[in-house]
């Protein structure tokens, strides 16, 4: 294992590491590994947004849309 240094953060950042740290149940050091790892391995939000749609609404079909009977009135622009 590896140990790494991280200077310069601010005091805001620190702060939300803790809380979110303590809602985990964990230390800080532990909740900053987890954050670390996740992004080094990739999420599925790194598809992008079409592929993340697609995937989503895989199988659902194209939606059934009513045909028009009623046209709208024109309008006068004299």
């Amino acid at each position: 294992m590896s140990t790494i240094t991280v200077r310069g953060l601010d005091d805001v950042v620190v702060r939300a590491l803790k809380l979110r740290a303590a809602r985990e149940g964990r230390s800080m050091e532990a909740e900053v590994r987890s954050i670390l790892t996740a992004a080094a391995k990739g999420t599925e939000n790194d598809r992008g947004f079409g592929s993340f749609l697609t995937t989503t609404f895989a199988g659902a079909g194209a939606p059934e849309i009513p045909a028009r009977t009623e046209l709208p009135e024109a309008v006068d622009l004299t």
